[in-house]
Formats: C-alpha cells, sequence, structure tokens
C-alpha cells in the first residue's frame, strides 16, 4: 500500500463541492427549485450547517477514496490510470445511486429530483477520481 495523497483528498473534496455549485446553481438549481417549491426543501437546506456538514461528508468520501487508491498502489494506477474513473465511478454507481435511490422511493420523492441529485453524485465521484488521477 502507497501512501494516501493528501493534497489530493483535499483538492478532490474542493472538486465535488465545485461540481455542486454549478450542478445545482446554473445547470439544475431552476428544476430542483421547480421540484420543491418555494419555500420547501430547498429554502431548508441552504443552511449554514447543510453547507458545512456536506463538506465534512466530501471530505470523509474523499478520505475513503484517497485509501482506496492508496491501497491499489501508485505502481498500479500508473500502468493502468483508467482504475481511478473506474473506482470513483463505480462508487458512486454501485453504492451512492443506489442507496439514495431507493432512500427517495421510501420517501416517495420524485423520479426528477432523484435523477438530478443522483446525477451529481456521479459528476462529484467522476471529478474526485479525475482530481487523483491528475495529481498521482
Amino acid at each position: 500500500m502507497g501512501p494516501v495523497n493528501w493534497l489530493a483528498v483535499f483538492a478532490a473534496a474542493l472538486a465535488a463541492i465545485a461540481v455542486a455549485g454549478i450542478w445545482f446553481g446554473p445547470l439544475f438549481g431552476r428544476a430542483k427549485l421547480e421540484e420543491v417549491g418555494p419555500g420547501g426543501m430547498a429554502m431548508r437546506t441552504s443552511t449554514g450547517r447543510t453547507i458545512l456538514v456536506s463538506i465534512v461528508m466530501l471530505l470523509l468520501s474523499a478520505a475513503m477514496m484517497g485509501h482506496m487508491f492508496a491501497r491499489v498502489g501508485p505502481d498500479t494506477l500508473a500502468v493502468k490510470p483508467w482504475l481511478y474513473f473506474m473506482m470513483s465511478g463505480g462508487l458512486a454507481l454501485f453504492f451512492i445511486i443506489p442507496a439514495l435511490s431507493l432512500s427517495y422511493m421510501h420517501q416517495r420523492i420524485s423520479t426528477r429530483l432523484g435523477v438530478i441529485d443522483c446525477g451529481y453524485w456521479l459528476a462529484a465521484y467522476l471529478a474526485m477520481g479525475t482530481v487523483f488521477w491528475l495529481l498521482s
């Protein structure tokens, strides 16, 4: 196991935050607001506490991803760079998105909102994988 690239961990979390700003801002912010309505979830979730918790959770996810890449090792990743995207995208596709989808289904949250949120997690995890690849 190689060392964890802590610079990449913090940069990956920042990349996921940047993706969120774009995803829930100009790309799908209006669609999400239409879905939850004025005064709905969008108004309740834009607090400083929610943003802070989101940052902490993204840092934890990035740290886990950094450990995962360290476990694979820099030699293997140098020869097989697609593993950055396969592993980070795989985490989103086969762990995060199914868990989120099940949760949304049980809460009867609309499919449109679920697709927007699941798309974010795939884009965010692929962005984190890209950062690890670039900083390797």
